[in-house]
């Protein structure tokens, strides 16, 4: 098996082209494969198969436990560089067919070789009520972008002891759930959110994309933002845009970069 491994903002993954929709991979070749220490090392693994349903792709995604997931806005973006330059697709524009839906992805090439930038329509987020559950003074609700998410806002995230509440989290709600600490800050280029993510089946990572559209949408809800105007989120793995959309049922929209990392020969004894 050839794949190829790419990061969005340090969010990586493992790219595998299936054009002929023939490849299936069991819950324990993904965990292998996403293993660190005895495997490549990756946050998830992306099969790119043929389109359906009148797109030009689709995409199966696993995350690094094995467990399917159904969106990743950094693995998207990784997925669309694999397929450029794997030939199934061309520039600037094409569509993927996801578990959440239909994605249009815009896709533009780096100055520097094997680097790009990449936008997706993330569709509409869908936000909860404010969640009564004592979380230690920070406000906090959910979010749908195609998965479900818990986004907490507070003063600071750096304290956050992620590997202790991060489990607690997100077994506490049925099926799962992505957990986001947030809070307001400020860089060079003016104000932004901080983040923190636990992600679903994966741990703490580097950057989330749906976490950053959950964050950009709840804070503005908040308040904490503005109301017009892109909202940056710096992850501890580099800085998403999202743009979100002036009325209920608008779609979100996440940018940022995209590297390609290694074309990968996976040993036959690995997967066996």
């Amino acid at each position: 098996m050839r794949a190829s491994k790419h990061e969005g903002a340090g969010n990586d993954f493992l790219v595998v082209l299936d054009p002929d929709d023939a490849l299936r991979l069991t819950v324990g070749q993904v965990r292998l494969l996403c293993d660190r220490r005895r495997g490549i090392g990756a946050d998830g693994v992306i099969r790119v198969g043929p389109g359906r349903n009148g797109c030009d792709l689709s995409m199966e995604l696993r995350n690094a436990d094995g467990g399917a997931a159904e969106m990743s806005g950094n693995g998207i973006r990784c997925l669309a560089q694999a397929a450029v330059d794997g030939g199934l697709v061309s520039p600037p524009r094409f569509t993927v067919a996801t578990a959440a839906g239909v994605r249009t992805v815009d896709f533009v090439a780096g100055e520097v070789p094997g680097w790009a930038r990449a936008r997706v329509d993330m569709g509409p987020v869908t936000l909860g009520p404010d969640q009564p559950q004592d979380f230690e003074d920070r406000k906090a609700r959910t979010a749908d972008v195609g998965n479900p998410h818990l986004v907490l806002f507070g003063p600071e995230v750096a304290t956050v002891d992620l590997s202790v509440l991060g489990p607690q989290l997100q077994s506490s709600f049925e099926g799962g759930i992505n957990v986001e600490w947030i809070c307001l800050a400020r860089d060079d280029a003016g104000e932004l959110l901080d983040l923190r993510v636990w992600e679903r089946g994966a741990g703490e990572t580097l950057a989330c994309g749906t976490g950053s559209v959950a964050a950009a949408a709840a804070a503005r809800a908040w308040g904490v933002v503005g109301p017009d105007g892109p909202v940056r989120v710096r992850n501890p793995g580099g800085t998403l845009e999202v743009t979100l959309g002036g009325r209920p049922g608008d779609p979100a929209f996440l940018a940022g970069p995209v590297r390609k990392v290694a074309d990968i020969d996976v040993d036959p004894g690995l997967l066996s």
